[in-house]
């Protein structure tokens, strides 16, 4: 089992000095083009990608998964992020109304928090009883053997954040009107149990870190270069080949052949820039 020293990463972390824009900017651009290229191989190969993020609260796994989608198609990579579960949902096996959003052939899918939340927010919220994380996490990886073995490549992300800037973000979603849409009641809950979720962190890494699904830690800090790191490792750990790309032409455009523009009453939407 892979061991992943948070506290050795959030100090590394600490001796950088925080990614500048124009920096981020020039590396996301080429990390785009790869992305396209894994796309376009997803689709001619008949791969199936699964991706899921995990982590603490405001670790930034909606702007990781913003910045994978931001040039891709939405055809090909697929977010999946489920809301609470219906009546009926909660009489199912826990992992089975995840089961339905995993990947077909030519896709990607990435799981915007998954199955894991038994592992965490249920378990440290209350929502579900200790034997009921036992039994999940007992479960869970011949769950995830099952998954893999029917040819599903499955990526497992942690974002990590520290106390001080999980603080700091959270404050700036309190008087940010952008950001207030973030804040929900359960995140303020959450906040004062820092512990409660490493111990629910520890306990999920022990039980479900192995050689077919392990996880992969990544301390956001620095939000861009933890995107940065993330897409890189997921792309290291997709085995796409660059297609060739065909020499495209565009064609002569048809002659108007007496069209002319109608002069129509329609409503123009004002240009004040």
């Amino acid at each position: 089992m892979a061991e992943h020293n948070t506290a050795v990463l959030e100090k590394q972390e600490k001796k950088r000095p925080r990614m500048k824009e124009k920096e981020y900017q020039r590396e996301l651009r080429r990390l785009h083009g790869e992305l396209v290229a894994m796309q376009e191989w997803v689709k001619a190969s008949g791969a199936k990608v699964c991706v899921v993020f995990e982590g603490r609260d405001t670790a930034g796994k909606g702007g990781v998964i913003k910045a994978i989608m931001e040039r891709v198609s939405p055809r090909t990579f697929r977010v999946v992020a489920l809301s609470a579960p219906t009546e009926r949902e909660r009489s199912q096996m826990f992992i089975q109304r995840y089961l339905p959003h995993l990947p077909a052939a030519g896709e990607v899918v990435i799981f915007d928090r998954s199955w894991y939340n038994r592992a965490g927010v249920e378990r440290v919220m209350g929502f579900c009883s200790e034997e009921q994380t036992r039994s999940f996490l007992q479960a869970l990886p011949g769950v995830e053997r099952a998954i893999v073995d029917s040819g599903v490549i499955l990526l497992k992300y942690w974002l990590e954040v520290s106390p001080e800037e999980q603080t700091r973000r959270l404050e700036g979603r309190i008087h940010d009107p952008r950001k207030v849409w973030k804040l929900s009641d359960l995140d303020l809950k959450s906040y004062s149990r820092w512990y409660d979720y490493s111990r629910a962190r520890d306990d999920m890494f022990r039980a479900t870190d192995t050689a077919w699904a392990p996880w992969n830690v990544a301390v956001t800090n620095d939000k861009k270069r933890g995107r940065l790191n993330i897409i890189t490792h997921l792309l290291k750990h997709v085995p796409y080949e660059p297609l060739d790309r065909v020499d495209v032409k565009l064609p002569k455009r048809q002659k108007p052949n007496g069209y002319k523009e109608p002069d129509l009453p329609l409503r123009m939407i004002p240009t004040p820039f």
